[in-house]
């Protein structure tokens, strides 16, 4: 063996290495379950890690090697786990594609990212096949057979693929702590997403210190059902991986099959939306649901509303808390813990997890004391290494040495992180500045309101006028009138929208973000 392979496989931090790991550990424990067609599908670590070593190999006599980039359009499934794991071990770059975005996004991120290889569900098949001729530089496209369509070439099936392959452990294959593991693209709701290139180091520390700080134990048992396309829901299945627990996927959410699986599985750890929250404690069937094995709830992505998480308190006790990252800055970067939250009112971000030091820092690079909002800051080994093929957006990002996360904050009187607004959504109004998820959280406390967002349009005479835009509960009625009253009540004079329009809905990534560059862009001539 080449002494420097030997060197590395001694020494090396790898994410593939940490499935190994647990499958010696445990190798008959249950580690991903999932429901499909009426079937419950189970494997163990054991048969996990030999399959992602399968799909690790067959890769390779495909003709592909370490730092090839093969990039995946897909639904939660097993088998996409699997296949993360195996481009893990294999040195292969990771590159996600959120399927839920536009077709010229998707192929975009394709040839943006360079990719050698597509990973896609069968169900996207006839979709992709109109695009089929603008894939350049694709040598080898992959299904995964979740629906059963038929294969027909030039596509290759997943099982099919591995069939005859050994499991033998990948080991020739060199992995240093800082290669790159996946190219994660951004959501895009200001221009084309940004690919954030991560190292292994990086992916497998942050998803280590989420085990400490968020309660993560080999007793676990995690329900996926946030995207595995999304850095949220990624870190999460590593980090059950790192204690050999258990995760049950779920291909997409509704409330009956989040309240079934998650009593008869007796789910113990769950990621979700406040929307997602706020769908199950209005469901009327949720008494009749064994939901007291669910300790541990985290609520990501967005702010969430008093009454939401006054129920939430409610039905799951103290363990229900936020954390939050970025893509650019592999969360978790901070948590909101559980005792906290009873006491402090407000859009909390909390303390640093052990892997990010966190401070608020002004236009000049100058950090700042406590009580004064500038811009949140990171510091941390699983910050991004940079924005793949853009130069000047990495530069950007790390000023003054530390990664600037885009969002504006403060530390309150207990060196308690809060969450004012992201930079560009602050409403700049008569010479005031007004955090639109402010007005956002005192819109939401409305009992007839199901959604609201807020953005600042062109005024002659404020420059920006705060402009909110609502989504009623169905079968409610409330006027602009009502709705500007109940803000008088809560907000100063400056604060209250000068307009309130109703939509049906409200646009959104498929991770759940509203886009306000499309409420922008739609309403830029209201006033």
């Amino acid at each position: 063996m080449d002494e420097k392979l030997q060197a590395n496989l001694i020494q090396r931090v790898a994410l593939g290495d940490i499935l190994r790991r647990a499958a010696l550990r445990l190798p008959d424990k249950e580690a991903m379950i999932e429901h499909r067609g009426g079937n419950r599908i189970s494997l163990t670590y054991r048969e996990m890690n030999s399959k992602a070593n399968q799909f690790a190999r067959a890769l390779q006599k495909l003709g592909l090697r370490k730092g090839d980039r093969v990039a995946t359009i897909c639904l939660n499934s097993h088998e996409y786990v699997l296949c993360i794991y195996g481009l893990a071990k294999g040195g292969f770059v990771f590159v996600p594609v959120n399927p839920g975005l536009n077709p010229l996004d998707i192929l975009y991120i394709l040839e943006n990212s360079g990719a050698n290889a597509l990973i896609i569900d069968d169900v996207f098949l006839p979709a992709l096949s109109q695009y089929i001729d603008r894939l350049h530089g694709i040598t080898h496209i992959i299904t995964l057979p979740v629906t059963g369509k038929n294969n027909e070439i030039p596509f290759i099936d997943f099982n099919w693929l591995l069939s005859g392959q050994t499991d033998d452990e990948i080991l020739d294959v060199i992995i240093e702590d800082r290669d790159t593991l996946q190219i994660m693209y951004t959501s895009g709701t200001t221009a084309k997403p940004k690919g954030v290139v991560a190292s292994h180091l990086a992916v497998y520390l942050s998803s280590l210190y989420n085990c400490v700080d968020l309660n993560i134990r080999s007793d676990t048992v995690l329900l996926a059902l946030l995207p595995m396309c999304h850095c949220a829901q990624h870190t999460a299945v590593n980090s059950i991986i790192h204690v050999a627990a258990a995760m049950v996927i779920m291909r997409s959410f509704t409330p009956d099959a989040f309240l079934e699986t998650a009593s008869r599985e007796k789910i113990n750890w769950t990621m979700a939306l406040p929307m997602v929250y706020r769908t199950i404690l209005e469901h009327p069937d949720l008494d009749k649901y064994d939901l007291s094995s669910l300790k541990t709830c985290l609520y990501v992505m967005a702010p969430i509303d008093r009454n939401t998480f006054e129920k939430a308190q409610k039905k799951f006790g103290n363990g229900f808390m936020l954390a939050t990252g970025q893509t650019e800055a592999y969360p978790a970067t901070n948590f909101f813990l559980p005792q906290w939250q009873s006491s402090k009112e407000g859009n909390y971000w909390g303390i640093s997890t052990h892997g990010y030091e966190t401070a608020i820092m002004d236009d000049n690079g100058d950090l700042q004391p406590q009580k004064v909002v500038g811009e949140i800051v990171w510091r941390g080994p699983a910050v991004m290494k940079e924005y793949y093929r853009d130069e000047h957006a990495t530069q950007k990002s790390r000023r003054y040495g530390w990664h600037h996360s885009g969002d504006l904050g403060y530390f309150d009187e207990d060196g308690l992180l809060v969450f004012v607004d992201r930079k560009k959504d602050m409403i700049k109004t008569g010479g005031e500045n007004v955090p639109s998820i402010k007005v956002e959280e005192v819109i939401m406390c409305h009992p007839k309101v199901e959604a609201a967002a807020v953005v600042g349009l062109t005024h002659r005479r404020w420059i920006e006028a705060v402009t909110a835009f609502v989504v009623l509960r169905k079968g409610a009625d409330l006027s602009e009138e009502e709705i500007i009253t109940w803000c008088k009540k809560k907000l100063g004079i400056f604060e209250i929208p000068k307009k309130v329009v109703f939509v049906d809905d409200l646009p959104r990534t498929t991770t759940g973000k509203v886009q306000k560059n499309i409420l922008r862009s739609s309403y830029k001539d209201i006033y």
